[in-house]
């Protein structure tokens, strides 16, 4: 994952040696954000009950970068083990999450207890370390948070401004740790800044689970010389964000001058594609273009459409996506093709 060098060369001036805490840090996202900080020269600690991921990846970057990497192996629900992992940092990252609208429809309540209980704990556990260390203690937090909060509305682009409509008990998770940043950035005085990423997508992401994303279920599929399967007509669309953009704008985010009181950001392209056309392009990309895909019922809690303004995260943070489709796609089936053709 590349970032843009004059980008990262000016991040670098403030994180170098910065103490950060990453929620999350074993995840997709949160891993290549990991990555990020590091090469930017921060101090990271990670707090990851890894229920939805491995140590496989941080384990390797633990071993290079002793001194720079700590884990806390530990979920954000316990008290004692989010308290360690945020002491003496700085900037919290807060990427812990279920992350899944299936997921979320068969346990609405472990959903619920992770994305909006665990934000109130990651909340309540920065503003304990700044009360103890003072000036020196937390200064920001940046949410993950989710595209899927606008629900179904019709309009599009999916503007800030617009109220939340969730569908999932997933989404009205993240709606509520929305209102949980905003809340504490008035109550107490914290920094706070929510990032609604648009369908991250980008090497290392699972494909090996029911709740994979559509790029991951779908290059798996194709590997494998089988259709991709899609729910619902094909017709729906999607603003698809490459991993190494979502990360740019949550470094971007962590280090903005601006003093945010929970505002609230969409992570995009402004582009967007449809699924029946995303299938396609991959299968030729594979090599497989003589598969054309099978269909099934619509998944409830999905939006039918998706499409980003990215105007705001563009003024306050400078967010430029930086990476086409196309160009993530090669990126990312290059990965798939020597995990997953390998397996």
């Amino acid at each position: 994952m590349k970032l843009p060098a004059e980008k990262v060369n000016r991040l670098r001036g403030f994180y170098e040696g910065r103490e950060v805490c990453v929620t999350g840090g074993a995840g997709f996202i949160g891993g290549h954000l990991v990555d990020a900080l590091v090469g930017c020269g921060a101090n990271v600690n990670v707090i990851d009950d890894l229920s939805n991921s491995s140590l496989e990846h941080l384990a390797g970057l633990i071993e290079l970068e002793p001194d720079r990497v700590r884990f806390t192996h530990g979920s954000i629900l316990d008290d004692e083990a989010l308290a360690e992992a945020v002491r003496g940092t700085r900037t919290v990252f807060h990427l812990a999450a279920v992350g899944s609208v299936p997921r979320s429809l068969e346990d609405p309540e472990r959903s619920w207890n992770v994305n909006a209980t665990g934000t109130l704990r990651v909340l309540e556990a920065s503003r304990e370390a700044r009360r103890v260390m003072g000036d020196s203690g937390v200064e920001r937090i940046v949410l993950a948070a989710s595209s899927s909060t606008y629900g179904d509305d019709p309009r599009l682009p999916r503007v800030e401004t617009m109220s939340p409509r969730p569908m999932s008990p997933y989404a009205a998770s993240k709606v509520a740790a929305e209102h949980l940043m905003t809340v504490w950035a008035r109550s107490f005085g914290l920094s706070t800044v929510s990032l609604r990423y648009f369908n991250v997508f980008g090497p290392r992401q699972p494909a090996d689970t029911p709740y994979a994303g559509v790029i991951a279920a779908f290059a798996k599929k194709l590997l494998a010389g089988e259709p991709p399967m899609i729910t619902g007509d094909g017709r729906q669309t999607r603003d698809f964000t490459f991993v190494a953009d979502a990360v740019l704008a949550t470094l971007l985010a962590g280090a903005a001058p601006h003093a945010f009181t929970g505002d609230v950001m969409n992570v995009g392209t402004g582009r967007a594609i449809t699924i029946a056309e995303l299938a396609k392009v991959m299968a030729e990309r594979l090599g497989q273009g003589q598969l054309e895909p099978e269909y099934a019922s619509p998944r409830p809690g999905d939006a039918r459409d998706s499409l980003a303004d990215i105007s705001k995260a563009r003024e306050l943070l400078g967010y430029e996506p930086n990476t086409t489709l196309a160009s993530g796609l090669d990126e990312t089936l290059d990965w798939y093709r020597q995990t997953l053709a390998g397996a």
